[in-house]
This record gives C-alpha cells, structure tokens and sequence, in this order.
C-alpha cells in the first residue's frame, strides 16, 4: 500500500531527523544545566519542526488518502474524513 506521503518520503525523514537532533541538543543542553530560557527557545523550535512535519502528513493525507476516499464515496469517505477530522483536532490540542 502507497501512502499519500510517499512522494515526501526523503523530505519528511530529513526533518524528523532534525528534529531528533535538536531533541539531542535539549538533553545536552539540560545535562549541562543550559539556562532555562535557552532550553525553552530550543524546546519551541523542537515543536516548530514537529508540527510542520505533521502539518505535511496531514496535507499528504487530505490531497490524497481521503480525496480517493471521496472520490469512491461511501462508508469509506465518511471514515477517511472523522479521521483527519480526529487528526486535525489532536494537533490543535497539542
């Protein structure tokens, strides 16, 4: 089964690299006993890079795992779209 993020494949593991990464770099920073305001700027861009990531997967999802699940109508449709609709709720939560 191909997922929608396929064609981003390299880009998406390139910035949750960085992302894992900069989480290495709060570990340092806390074992180092960095100032808070420091850790804090660090721990912002941590979540910056995650949530951009996350933002991709779901425009992936959306332009293609529910479109086709539109397009074919149905139980499936509705299915695809409570679950980006969950997706979307849980990052705006976060």
């Amino acid at each position: 089964m191909q997922h929608g993020y396929s064609g981003d494949k390299d880009q998406i593991l390139k910035r949750l690299k960085r992302a894992e990464g900069q989480v290495r770099g709060l570990q340092r920073m806390v074992e180092d006993d960095t100032y808070c305001i420091d850790i804090l700027t660090q721990v912002s861009a941590a979540t910056r890079a995650l949530e951009t990531v996350a933002l991709q997967l779901l425009d992936d999802h959306l332009a293609h795992c529910v479109a086709e699940a539109v397009a074919e109508g149905g139980d499936v449709a509705d299915q695809k779209v409570r679950e980006a609709s969950a997706a979307i709720a849980r990052l705006v939560r976060s």
